[in-house]
């Protein structure tokens, strides 16, 4: 029988979870998770609170789970030393740094004689299967639908029944969970009071959504102040849920006839899949624009303006909204993200990659597929983005999607007393009205730190400035 440790890293589940259904077949089984050796982020609350469910369905199944921290191959390499390992099995992963880990890993010379195998990452299909006619990546979301359609997605790996391990539970000394976290992120504590991380509440959150919100999701998704969303992310960005199990389960619903309109949200986890395909086939995305001419772009800046819109400071009650519900749950609506987002690299002209990395570090959702698209996308800068000339504007968009300022008032409640016709643009309101409501613009909030207007006509002379290049280019 072979010896397999199971590096459990981002597949933190038992459902479909090939590394570990093979390693069960195989013979014993050591599951282990390697917990980070640097600052902890907001994805590590919910990285922490999954391990803990996880810890306890594997101990029941017959194999506890080892949790260490540090360097990943080192930390393994070292394991597989000490427990007389014959193989170390682990899903793979697609973003940069993963795959890093995975090159060191195999260069180790401390695993020699140990069987290492690789199983596919978390997505519906291989990356390198999905290709245009002519063999290469597809770019536009449109094509690369309708390509996705067409395939017959594999069907989720069983959980085993039943797990054994060749050691003692308390053979190797785990690492607490809450060493992940320290003082200086406890901000992290209160995410809590809205999530309930791991696999039986990525379970529950789809029965939810299942029952209560997908036949809806078309016309309520884009409306921040009511549950509109599937609310799914943080559990597949952690793996407690399999993409392809919950695309099964979403057909299964609808062949059920407890599902009357799919595709909509189906189309959502296709877009999930299209970040994980680009990130695949352009692993450089994560710091350096798609579209080449990109990089000629005039970013400023402005470290005043960046701080602002971190703390939700901007003056602009639908921005400030967004960056304050990040910054208290460890998510954002998606409407307002894009809106947030196209504040700061559009009204401010702040590089993208200032917000990619404040939302790598807030975001408990947080995915690098997901975060890289969604900045790409509004910058411009990627396949099939928004046009350089879309800028939306936060005072109409807050009027479009939350007319009666419910969602601004939960998040920013200085505003709370201001009537919905006010209420989305507090420095342009009567003074006897601000005054009624107890709102001091400079005081109780700020003025907008840019004109909408100017910020606009700023942004399109930059944006032209970049179409120059590309002319130029060619």
């Amino acid at each position: 029988m072979m010896k397999t440790i199971v590096w459990f890293r981002n597949g933190l589940r038992i459902h479909d979870h090939p590394a570990l259904a093979a390693a069960a077949a195989s013979g014993t089984v050591l599951p282990v998770a390697v917990l980070p050796d640097r600052p902890p982020t907001a994805s590590d609350w919910w990285i922490s609170k999954s391990l803990e469910p996880l810890s306890k369905r594997l101990a029941a199944l017959g194999s506890p789970l080892v949790i260490q921290k540090g360097s990943p191959p080192e930390v393994l390499a070292r394991l597989a030393a000490d427990t007389g390992a014959d193989a170390l099995f682990f899903n793979g992963q697609i973003d940069p740094a993963a795959r890093k880990e995975e090159t060191e890993l195999l260069g180790l010379g401390g695993l020699d004689n140990v069987k290492i195998s690789r199983f596919e990452p978390d997505m519906m299909l291989d990356p390198d299967v999905l290709l245009t006619k002519s063999g290469t990546p597809f770019k536009v979301f449109g094509s690369f639908w309708k390509a996705l359609q067409q395939e017959k997605i594999p069907w989720p790996v069983p959980a085993p029944d039943t797990l054994s391990s060749w050691r003692e539970a308390d053979f190797l000394q785990s690492s607490s969970l809450s060493s992940i976290l320290n003082d200086g992120q406890s901000w992290s504590a209160k995410f809590g009071q809205y999530w309930t991380p791991g696999e039986e509440g990525s379970f529950e959150r789809w029965e939810m959504f299942r029952d209560n919100g997908i036949q809806d999701y078309e016309t309520k998704r884009d409306y921040p102040a009511i549950d509109g969303t599937s609310r799914l992310s943080g559990f597949l960005a952690s793996g407690n849920m399999s993409i392809r199990a919950l695309w099964h389960a979403v057909k299964r619903a609808e062949e059920e006839g407890d599902v009357q309109q799919p595709e909509p949200f189906l189309r959502q986890l296709a877009w999930r899949e299209f970040a994980y395909y680009q990130l695949h086939h352009f692993p450089h995305i994560t710091d350096q624009p798609l579209r080449t001419e990109f990089q000629h772009f005039p970013w400023m800046n402005d470290a005043a303006g960046l701080a602002a819109w971190k703390a939700g400071e901007t003056g602009y009650p639908l921005v400030d909204a967004g960056m304050r519900e990040l910054w208290q749950t460890g998510t954002m609506h998606n409407r307002v993200r894009m809106v947030a987002a196209s504040f700061l690299v559009k009204h401010l002209l702040i590089d993208w990659r200032n917000g990619a990395e404040w939302f790598r570090q807030t975001l408990a959702d947080y995915d690098v597929a997901n975060n890289t698209l969604g900045w790409q996308w509004i910058a411009g800068s990627g396949f099939d983005a928004a046009p350089y000339f879309r800028i939306f504007n936060p005072t109409v968009q807050g009027e479009k999607f939350d007319p009666d300022g419910l969602y601004i008032r939960r998040w920013v409640p200085e505003l709370a007393q201001l009537p919905s016709k006010f209420i989305h643009a507090p420095a342009d309101s009567p003074g006897d009205v601000l005054a009624e409501c107890g709102v001091v613009i400079g005081e109780t909030y700020p003025a907008p730190i840019v004109d909408h207007k100017t910020a606009r006509s700023r942004a399109l002379a930059a944006y032209d400035s970049v179409k120059g290049h590309k002319e130029r280019n060619r």
